[in-house]
């Protein structure tokens, strides 16, 4: 086993028996980059889908490790986590639009302005800080804790639940397909807005995806008890900090209803647009892999 190898383990808590599964699956990927790769080029960019608590950011560090170690060169992980808008924009889009705005996640509630200049920025080999979000307390990390990037990058992983997400048609977002929709949204005024800012520059940002990898999970159904696996591992990793922002099963519940239209839309059509399929079971296990 390698150091970075090991060293990626050790980031992420995981056993060494992960980097045999990793590698019958993901091989083909790192595989198909190195046969493009060229230096002195512009880097390439993956996307990879998934819903909450499939693995996006596992997987994107270990595509990261692996390339960067057998190529030689720098590589970069961006999250569309850590393009939120701070907690005071969306308290006033709150205000201004919808409160449901309020709480990061979807569509609109992210810095998409932001997400591409630091990829044109990293594109270019300039200096770019990475910005970085802190869930814990609901807001953007600022300060000594921002990281920059310099020089040239061979590869950059973008990651995110609505990552390549497209819109619905109007007519679709008339019922409420949960309770938060049907209690909190009663007029549609919520949902009308995410798909709006959906057809919009967020689909400047994902045209900048060379290739898209979905993480398919077996349905929506799934997501709270991935969700909840993710939220133990938080309150673990803060320990004596504080974990006030870290949620209990009631605060999940509620809060993964304002994903759920854009999961189940995407779990219907996305696996016959992205270039590498890797279908989970409800254990997370890959249990297919499809390449277009």
């Amino acid at each position: 086993m390698s150091a970075a190898a090991k060293d990626f383990l050790d980031r992420h808590q995981l056993p060494a028996t992960y980097l045999e599964s990793a590698q019958r699956w993901f091989e083909p990927l790192i595989q198909q980059f190195c046969d493009q790769y060229q230096p002195d080029t512009a880097p390439q960019i993956l996307g990879i889908n998934g819903c909450q608590g499939s693995g996006k950011s596992t997987l994107a560090d270990y595509l990261c490790t692996m390339i960067a170690e057998r190529q030689g060169i720098q590589t970069v992980s961006l999250s569309m986590d850590d393009f939120y808008l701070t907690l005071a924009e969306r308290r006033a889009l709150a205000k201004t639009v919808h409160p449901l705005l309020s709480t990061r996640g979807v569509p609109g509630t992210h810095d998409v302005a932001l997400a591409i200049t630091t990829i044109e920025q990293l594109r270019s080999g300039n200096n770019s800080p990475i910005p970085r979000f802190d869930k814990s307390i609901d807001d953007r990390v600022t300060g000594p804790q921002i990281k920059s990037v310099s020089g040239p990058v061979g590869l950059i992983i973008l990651e995110g639940w609505c990552l390549g997400a497209i819109p619905e048609p109007d007519f679709k977002l008339a019922e409420p397909i949960n309770c938060l929709e049907r209690l909190e949204d009663q007029q549609g005024i919520w949902r009308q807005y995410i798909n709006q800012a959906l057809s919009q520059d967020y689909q400047q940002l994902f045209a900048m995806v060379d290739q898209l990898i979905m993480l398919q999970a077996p349905s929506f159904d799934t997501v709270f008890d991935w969700r909840l696996e993710q939220e133990a591992k938080m309150r673990n990793h803060l320990k004596a900090a504080d974990s006030s922002g870290v949620m209990d099963e009631q605060q999940l519940g509620r809060f993964i209803q304002h994903f759920q239209r854009i999961t189940e839309h995407s779990l219907r059509e996305m696996p016959q647009r992205a270039q590498h399929l890797f279908k989970l079971g409800s254990d997370r296990q890959i249990s297919q892999y499809q390449q277009r």
